[in-house]
């Protein structure tokens, strides 16, 4: 569940996801949240010939739509048992929450790491940190691909900003909301469920993470890296 919090921080900061969120009026079960399918920032085949158009298509209106979906259901029936206290079956709710709110926001981060004409190396501040947390931009790449290469089942892979820590790390993200790091905040990520990459490279994982490097919009991983940055936490001090 943290994770999702952390990813709304990331989205309102640096894409004014905020928007996309029509707040309604609070009642006796709390304040709920509309939510609406975040538009693609580019044409359905501005990302060819690395991502078909077919498969943007499918991914963006079907299976984000569908988490978008869940969500709102989710945000519905918590507000229910809210209203009615009766708490019967709110584990469940709260897990579609995680699970489907955690999709929606990857998923839009997703979309906005990548861009036509893109790809190659980042430069300035991100790759500065890039190169002290990791060493070299190639050691990151390498180790990137390897977590996209072996994540089990379905999942992603995600460069996050540990504001904790002041650092960068690379973590494996199960479904979209298991296997995070606690107070850690994705600003690129990268979708190897199945239904990311199927249609055009089939079972080749290693393929469509290749190709997938093409399309990565640095200039946008930058952006995100300023604004989960700018969540600066408390230092805790023991005294004895």
């Amino acid at each position: 569940m943290r994770l999702y919090f952390a990813l709304i921080a990331v989205l309102l900061i640096s894409s004014g996801a905020a928007q996309s969120a029509d707040i309604s009026k609070p009642n006796n079960g709390g304040t709920v949240m509309k939510h609406e399918l975040t538009p693609l920032p580019y044409a359905y085949n501005a990302l060819e010939p690395y991502i078909s158009e077919e498969i943007i298509k499918l991914h963006h209106d079907k299976h984000q739509a569908a988490y978008v979906a869940g969500l709102n259901k989710a945000e519905e029936e918590l507000e229910k048992a809210r209203v009615a206290g009766d708490y019967a079956v709110i584990s469940y709710w709260e897990r579609q929450l995680a699970f489907n709110g955690s999709g929606d926001l990857l998923h839009t981060i997703f979309f906005k790491n990548m861009a036509p004409n893109a790809g190659g190396e980042p430069n300035g501040d991100l790759l500065d940190q890039i190169k002290k947390d990791f060493g070299s931009f190639e050691a990151f790449k390498k180790q990137f691909s390897s977590s996209a290469a072996t994540v089990e089942g379905s999942g992603w892979a995600a460069l996050v900003w540990q504001p904790e820590y002041e650092k960068l790390y690379i973590t494996q993200i199960l479904n979209h909301q298991n296997n995070e790091l606690a107070g850690a905040q994705p600003i690129l990520v990268l979708d190897v469920w199945e239904h990311a990459y199927y249609l055009q490279y089939q079972n080749r994982r290693a393929d469509w993470i290749e190709n997938w490097w093409n399309v990565v919009n640095w200039s946008d991983v930058s952006k995100n890296l300023s604004a989960a940055r700018s969540y600066v936490p408390e230092k805790v001090s023991v005294s004895m």
